[in-house]
Formats: structure tokens, sequence, C-alpha cells
């Protein structure tokens, strides 16, 4: 007798190998650490923690974020970047100053800076996205940043950073070419013309010094702007040929405390996405360019929980790391976020690369107490799924699911998902999400293309309280592996309850 009782709510899908959209960049699973609020400081690094190591950097965060498997972590901003001097945080920490930092308003000691972030990075095992400030500086700091980081040797910014103890390059790969130019709070805020003109320049001259090097340009800092998307357009119209990416950000928040119409705003990052991609094949047309521009989604996430707490830090400015943006997600946000990775995957032929913003204490996965303990917010789960299972190739399901009308978005599929199969490994991975708030979804797999495959186990997070969240004292969302499904026939029969998220793994046998 099945073990799965009958539901009035039934989705199918149907899974071919032969669907792909695309492989997947693992760099869509990367993050964030800028210098806001305890991110850095009592973040990632916290001398004289009990699990800090000789440079002052905190084991237990450093494990949590290997386990998550992060393969890039941008850096140092974020709004920061467009008013910080690299040169502050090289060198003998003794020597370096301390500034007021504009963009947050807070003090920033800068005993953390480049060298010190590269060595945290090779550590917890992720590679590094490097942004350059193109708010108060330009062609040449960001030429002389790449200079000290990436060459070799025997030239005076190569031959400074071996002075500062490091011998071999750090061969940083990935640079942004400054952060949310369109934005008015932007330090060095710039219409469209004139950050088109100064990236195309920085790029070309970065590019001198190494040709290897991938830069993202500047897109729009959400959908909202309204700018948005013709900021795309007029900046790439100068970016274009030197630039390899164009950013994305988008935060979603629940304000008006409507769940159903919450759950449904991965389709609006869909639809942001879309956009993009129709503004950047526009400009390929224009100029008969041979090279499909890609996108870099670098900040995303959900963020609006603190905003009340941030507006009193405001009015007592000039601290050292106040907890700033320090979000406590609950499970509703857990589902969201899940929706938002599952939107990679399904445009993995454009997304190349994402920033889940940010990794610690900042709008982030893990917290931690000054001097304490540390713990996984109810995001860190599905980032977790998502990073570990979700590496290979993105197909592309068919699929047929009830659907409901919310306060901003129709026709919205209570089925969200995407499915991952792994060649090397030979799994195949479904990712889903029921966006009923009451019912559960019986969910129908043909997946008869994947022969001699077998149900590893399904993995739910799930809780009958949306609000529900985790403290250093006690987790209350956390994903088990008693999922309901079985695969009969090559067609996997699952129950998918109420507001969840599931993780459907497959193998093949022998």
């Amino acid at each position: 007798m099945s073990r799965l009782a009958a539901s009035n709510l039934k989705a199918r899908m149907i899974v071919d190998k032969a669907f792909r959209i695309s492989e997947i960049d693992e760099r869509i699973y990367g993050s964030f650490i800028e210098h806001l609020g305890r991110a850095v400081y009592g973040g990632i690094y916290e001398p004289g923690h009990p699990t800090s190591d000789e440079y002052g950097f905190r084991g237990d965060v450093k494990q949590l974020i290997r386990d998550l498997r992060v393969p890039i972590v941008r850096y140092p901003g974020g709004n920061f970047v467009s008013g910080y001097d690299w040169e502050d945080g090289v060198g003998p920490v003794e020597d370096r100053p301390k500034r007021l930092e504009l963009a947050w308003r807070t003090l920033e000691p800068n005993y953390v800076g480049t060298n010190e972030f590269m060595r945290w990075a090779k550590d917890a095992g992720t590679d590094v996205m490097m942004a350059v400030n193109l708010g108060t500086r330009g062609i040449d700091a960001a030429r002389n940043l790449v200079e000290y980081c990436n060459h070799p040797g025997g030239s005076r910014y190569s031959d400074l950073r071996k002075s500062h103890g490091f011998a071999e390059p750090h061969k940083i790969k990935m640079w942004c070419l400054g952060n949310e130019m369109d934005g008015p709070w932007q330090i060095g805020h710039k219409t469209a013309e004139e950050y088109g003109r100064l990236a195309l320049e920085t790029g070309k001259a970065m590019r001198l010094i190494d040709p290897d090097i991938e830069l993202v340009s500047c897109g729009s800092s959400s959908t909202g702007m309204p700018t948005f998307p013709s900021w795309e357009a007029d900046t790439l119209d100068h970016t274009y040929e030197v630039a390899d990416f164009v950013s994305l950000h988008q935060y979603y928040g629940n304000r008006d405390n409507d769940s159903a119409n919450y759950l449904a705003r991965g389709m609006d990052m869909d639809h942001f996405i879309h956009t993009v991609i129709s503004t950047t094949d526009y400009i390929k047309a224009k100029k008969r360019s041979k090279k499909t521009m890609k996108l870099s989604f670098d900040e995303w996430n959900v963020w609006y929980h603190s905003n009340e707490a941030d507006a009193q830090i405001d009015r007592n400015p000039w601290s050292v790391a106040p907890p700033q943006l320090e979000d406590v997600y609950n499970f509703e946000d857990a589902l969201l976020v899940g929706s938002m990775l599952m939107t990679f995957l399904r445009r993995a032929d454009r997304v190349k690369s994402a920033c889940l913003a940010q990794l610690v204490n900042v709008i982030a996965p893990i917290m931690t107490e000054n001097g304490g303990r540390s713990w996984k917010q109810t995001i860190y789960y599905p980032y977790l799924h998502a990073s570990v299972y979700g590496r290979g190739v993105s197909l592309k399901p068919v699929v047929d699911s009830p659907k409901y009308d919310a306060q901003d978005y129709t026709d919205v599929p209570y089925l969200d998902t995407a499915v991952v199969h792994n060649e090397e490994e030979d799994t195949l991975t479904i990712f889903a999400l029921n966006r009923h708030l009451t019912e559960a979804l019986d969910l129908t797999c043909d997946v008869r293309s994947f022969e001699g495959y077998a149900i590893e186990e399904h993995i739910v997070l799930e809780n009958d309280d949306l609000k529900a969240v985790n403290t250093a004292d006690s987790e209350k969302v956390a994903p088990h592996n008693r999922g309901a499904s079985e695969l009969k026939d090559g067609i996997v029969s699952g129950r998918l309850a109420k507001a969840s998220w599931n993780v459907i793994r497959l193998r093949k046998r022998g």
C-alpha cells in the first residue's frame, strides 16, 4: 500500500535528460562580504574569539562557510567601495588610518584589507570577486589595484605587495567596475553616460595589466529604479565589448504580511532577468557583436526586517561595526530564497554568477555573537541544498501545476521547481517549492529517461509557523529527510507539504 495519500492539489512534470538549459556555473552560489555592520568585524574576523586562528578569523564561521561550498565572495562592497581607498587596507596594520566611512556612516579601522581577506578566502575555500572604486576614484586606482593583486613582480605595486609579505600574486579573476552607480545614494553617483565612459576606460586599463580578468559592468540597482532598463542600454553601449557581465541587484520583503504574494516574488525576479537579457541582446545586435553578455546577479536576498533598528543606529554614527542590517529571517523567507535560487537555475544559460547578500550577520544566512556562538538562519538551508546538490546541468522540466492569483501577480504556479542532472555523479535533483499555504501538493514526475535511477532521499524544510525563526538557543527551522516520495516504473510520486521546500535526490544504481 502506498504511503502517499491523495490530495486535492496535483501537479505533473516531465524531466528528460535531453531537455538541457545549460551547464550550471558554480559561481551562481556565490556570496558577499562588505565592510558593513558586523560582516567583517565580529563576523568573519574577531581576534580573541575561542575559535579564531592566528590571524583573528573565526573558525566556527569558516566551517559554516565551507559547508556551504561558497565558490566566490564579492568584496569589499557594496556602497562601501565607492568611497574606499584600497591603499588604506594594505601594509602594516598599525600604520593604517581610521576613516569615516560615508556609505554606512561608521568608523572603518582597516584592520582587514585586501591581503587579509585573500588569506581568509583561501582558507575558507572560496575565490574572490573584487570591486573597484568608481565613485570617488577611477582608472588610476583600479589599474594599480590589479597590478598589486595580480602582477607577479618587478613593478611598483606588485613589489609593494611582496614587501607586505605576499610573494605570490592573488590572481583575482573577476572584477566589478564599481557598484550601483545609478543610485543617488551612491558616493560619486553618475549618469549612465558618465559611468559608461569611465567604466570603459577603466576596464581597458585593467585588461592591459591582466588580459585574463573578467569584468562586470554595473546594471540597475533594482527593477524599481526609474532609469531601468535604459541604464543597461546606455551604459552597455559603452562597456559591451570590455565587460563580460552586467550586474543585477534585487531585494524583497513582506511588509504587507501577504505571504501568498510574497512567495510569488520569484516571478518578479524572472521578469527582471528576462528584461535584462532582452536589453543586452539589443545592444549585441546594435553593435553587430559576436559576444553574448552574461549576467551577474551579485546582490540578492530578503531585506526588510532590520529597517527600523537601522534607523536608530543612523542617529548615532561613527562607531566601529555596529549591528547594521541584521535581519532575523523566518521560515517564509527561506521559502522565497529557495524560489530565487531556482530562478537562477532555470536561467543558467545566461546567469553565470550570483551573490547572496550577504554572508555573515548582515542580511545573512550565518549569525554570530561577539565572543560567543554562531548559528544558521532559516535561509541557510535552501542555500546549502542548492549549492551542494545543484551542480551539473540545468534541465527544463515540462510542468503542469494548479495556479493562483496574488495581489501583484496572476497565474502563479503552486509548484515552483528546477531540476539538475549531474552527469559525472549520475544524480538527478528535483528542487520543488509548494507555494500553497494550507494544502499539500501531490507531485508526479516522469523520469523515464533516467533508467536505473532510484530515490536516495527526499529532504523537506517545513514548519506550521511561517514566522518561525532560528536563534543561538533554538533551531526551530531545520530540514529533515523524511519526505514522502517513491519511484515506480519511471514515475516519481511525491507529497509536497503545505508551504514547503523539497529536495528529491535520485542516483543511478550500480
